[in-house]
């Protein structure tokens, strides 16, 4: 690795790195989708227009900080099941979860997408706050984490399926970074947009954002307009029927 890449910290294969830097979607997008506030419902239903999947409810991924929001660029991770001896592994300690390489090829923005292993943990306090500190947004994870109470004092969240205190340093292992993974049956390639809420989580590929931002306007436009009127006391019958 040359230039302005970081130096890897030899977690996992370089092989299994599929690209070192994840694709940029720009910035001028990325703030109109901000603008729009906790707007997963509304990406959502543009998704739904475009005959996209894209959308997973906050029943299946929850926020471990309730209130949080997101818009950000997918970094992705895939870990498997490690097969052995759980003890043998145990007394060997040799970690072969790679998430700390993520953390290290983060750009200001990124949201850490994990296709994890559902019964031991893939991503721990540490972490975040590797990833916080590497200005990533947050991270969703298709499985389970661990070590809640520092997640909610370095403020990082992550929207995941469970959480746990069993480690996955012996129980998983990172099989690909930046690589594509499937989240919930969505699949999610790197640098296409993350929208997260307390609603769900959104993935919006990166060759629709902008399709998706003009439904996603009209949509919030079209809702405030209707709360405004409801605001100004007009009939129901005039709100849902309005008159020509």
């Amino acid at each position: 690795m040359s230039g302005n890449h970081p130096r890897l910290t030899g977690k996992i294969d370089p092989n299994k790195i599929n690209r070192i830097e994840t694709p940029r979607i720009s910035e001028s997008i990325l703030q109109a989708f901000r603008d729009l506030g906790h707007c997963t419902c509304a990406v959502s239903d543009a998704l739904d227009e475009l005959g996209i999947p894209g959308a997973i409810p906050g029943s299946m991924l929850k926020c471990i900080i309730p209130g949080s929001h997101l818009v950000g660029l997918a970094l992705t991770l895939r870990n498997v099941a490690r097969q052995g001896d759980l003890n043998e592994i145990v007394r060997s300690k040799n970690n072969l979860m790679a998430e700390a390489e993520c953390h290290n090829l983060a750009q200001t923005g990124d949201v850490l997408v994990i296709q994890g292993v559902q019964s031991a943990s893939n991503m721990g306090g540490v972490g975040g706050r590797m990833g916080k500190r590497q200005g990533e947004l947050g991270a969703i994870v298709d499985g389970v984490v661990r070590d809640v109470a520092d997640f909610k004092e370095s403020e990082y969240p992550i929207w995941s399926k469970g959480v746990t205190p069993i480690t996955g340093k012996w129980r998983g292992q990172s099989e690909e970074i930046n690589g594509p993974v499937t989240i919930c049956d969505v699949l999610v390639n790197p640098g296409d947009l993350v929208v997260a809420d307390e609603s769900g989580v959104c993935f919006v590929p990166r060759q629709f954002v902008d399709a998706v931002l003009l439904l996603a306007q009209k949509k919030v436009r079209l809702e405030e307009d209707l709360s405004q009127k409801i605001n100004q006391g007009w009939s129901i019958p005039d709100i849902v029927n309005p008159l020509p």
